[in-house]
């Protein structure tokens, strides 16, 4: 069995070729930072005519849900800034102090990203309610409606974008900015059916629907405080780990799985991993067999870019424990 996967895998080599050299690596690490920068400057062109158009009309017409709007739209833009700058230093080399590299800097583009989304929530839900209590009748109601709509499609193509590269190059604050622009989409219907109330004079309606932006708002908030937080928190989903231990149960010379993490740098995944190896073998061959572990989680799963694998000897009878002098430290 194990030379038919090593067979298989020679194949998959020849139709498709590639290195695990480290410079291929970091080659691969810069160009999903070039990917996520491409996707930050589109989309904030988008978005910045998105929300001057709307800026234009709120002038005009005195709609507090456009107003809400149109806070949110350039507050979405203005996010791409952080994300920009954690990209930008993402592709840093480590060095004796970062021995990690700069990757976290795009879980504090995250948070950044959250308080954001917060802040908007607060002005769209105080513009509102500053409304209720002070209503006003609102003009230029088409151009309303058509500010709403230009809001809608130019946020919920940014946001199907945002997500999109977000999830190939693993990036957790993109995929939260991506979230963040398809509720702007939605708060836009929700003006246009402001405008819609307003026509047919009820004064209300658009304070109410300012109201409803903001729950909508703080509903991508949560996503988006749910995402970033696991990502803070070195969470991983499961089916990832389910994927390691199952390319490593089929490399050939590995006897069993010990410890596995994983963990996102940026948008990078590292892994390190303790196989039981056959306690016979001398250390070229331990060594071997730790390589062939790393090779196939490389190939396994999706983001990895290193692996640190750690080979211990199937403990032999009456020996003692390997690890006995580190026990003192056990946690």
């Amino acid at each position: 069995m194990g030379r038919r996967a090593r067979w298989r895998h020679r194949l998959g080599h020849l139709v498709k070729p590639h290195s695990h050299e480290s410079a291929d690596k970091v080659d691969r690490a810069l160009e999903s930072s070039a990917q996520g920068m491409r996707a930050l400057w589109i989309s904030l062109a988008v978005l910045g005519v998105t929300a001057v158009t709307q800026a234009v009309v709120v002038v005009l017409s005195g709609s507090v849900a456009l107003l809400g709007d149109t806070v949110h739209n350039a507050a979405d833009a203005l996010t791409a800034l952080p994300l920009g700058v954690a990209f930008v230093l993402g592709r840093r080399a480590a060095n004796r102090r970062f021995t990690y590299g700069y990757g976290r800097a795009e879980d504090l583009a995250g948070i950044v990203i959250v308080l954001t989304i917060a802040a908007s929530a607060f002005f769209a839900a105080w513009t509102a309610i500053d409304r209720l209590l002070n209503p006003q009748g609102i003009g230029y109601l088409p151009a309303v409606a058509a500010a709403a709509v230009v809001g809608f499609v130019g946020n919920e193509w940014v946001a199907r974008y945002r997500i999109r590269v977000g999830r190939e190059i693993g990036s957790a604050a993109l995929i939260a900015d991506g979230l963040h622009a398809r509720t702007d989409g939605f708060t836009s219907l929700a003006v246009l059916l402001g405008a819609g109330g307003a026509a047919i004079g009820w004064r209300l309606a658009d304070p109410i629907v300012g109201l409803v932006i903001t729950a909508a708002i703080l509903l991508v908030l949560r996503d988006a405080c749910r995402e970033v937080f696991r990502r803070v928190m070195d969470a991983v989903d499961p089916a990832l780990v389910d994927a390691a231990e199952h390319a490593l149960g089929r490399v050939p010379g590995v006897r069993a799985v010990g410890e596995l993490r994983l963990r996102w740098i940026g948008h990078r995944l590292r892994a390190e991993v303790a196989v039981v190896v056959d306690g016979e073998l001398n250390a070229r061959e331990a060594h071997q067999v730790a390589v062939e572990a790393e090779h196939a989680l490389l190939h396994a799963v999706p983001k990895l870019t290193a692996a640190l694998v750690h080979a211990d000897p199937t403990p032999a009878p009456g020996a003692p424990d390997p690890h006995l002098v580190l026990a003192h430290h056990a946690t």
